[in-house]
């Protein structure tokens, strides 16, 4: 069992900038992805950001691509995302999530393919 737990959030103006972290324990080994997931009111879930824990790779969604940067300690058990030119359109509840399978069946930004959620953290940017 993995435990996630996220900080970072907080409200900000328009431009500014955030820092998320994720704070993973338990079976840590056994986790090959994590990805950050937000989700807005009276909206679905969304991929953000994706980090293969094994080689340090990156995948961004279309809206945050050269505004937020996804990275992770060297020991692999924290998660953060730098968050540059907040928009008000990147107010959200954040989850950072896991997924152990080497593979996803769907794509990396469907959050059925992630075993594990931390609670998550409110990210405002007002305008």
């Amino acid at each position: 069992q993995v435990h996630l737990v996220e900080s970072g959030g907080g409200s900000v103006q328009a431009g500014g900038s955030l820092r998320l972290s994720c704070a993973a324990s338990g079976y840590t080994n056994s986790v090959k992805y994590m990805t950050w997931f937000r989700q807005a009111p009276g909206k679905e879930r969304e991929g953000v950001a994706n980090i293969y824990t094994r080689t340090g790779s990156t995948l961004y969604a279309d809206s945050v691509k050269g505004r937020f940067t996804i990275s992770q300690d060297n020991a692999g058990d924290t998660l953060h995302l730098q968050m540059n030119s907040l928009k008000p359109e990147d107010t959200a509840i954040y989850y950072c999530a896991t997924a152990s399978s080497a593979t996803f069946h769907m794509g990396w930004s469907y959050p059925h393919e992630y075993n594990y959620w931390g609670q998550g953290t409110q990210v405002t940017v007002s305008s």
